[in-house]
């Protein structure tokens, strides 16, 4: 599972409220997308989203499978598309 942490003055340290995690899925079949997106909500920290990298083409289940579970899930707030067709944003409550 490749996690990045993404914020143009985050250096070491906690993650502020600003930050976004990116998570890049590619590879991955449904289940195991499912478990690295669990583990990164749960350790999110103080990122107000998380950046999913699924990839586009043939095969959408990634995708649909984010859409379909995610869209109800306690710990987001929104999904929206990102800015290619191959990403979704998954914008998170507040802790």
């Amino acid at each position: 599972m490749h996690v990045q942490i993404y914020h143009p003055r985050l250096r070491a340290g906690p993650l502020r409220a600003e930050a976004v995690i990116i998570l890049d899925l590619h590879g991955k079949n449904v289940y195991q997308a499912r478990v690295a997106l669990e583990a990164a909500l749960r350790r999110r920290g103080g990122a107000y989203r998380l950046r999913v990298i699924h990839g586009y083409g043939h095969n959408t289940s990634l995708k649909d499978m984010i859409w379909a579970e995610y869209a109800r899930h306690p710990a987001v707030l929104r999904l929206e598309a990102g800015d290619n067709p191959g990403q979704t944003d998954l914008v998170l409550r507040e802790l």
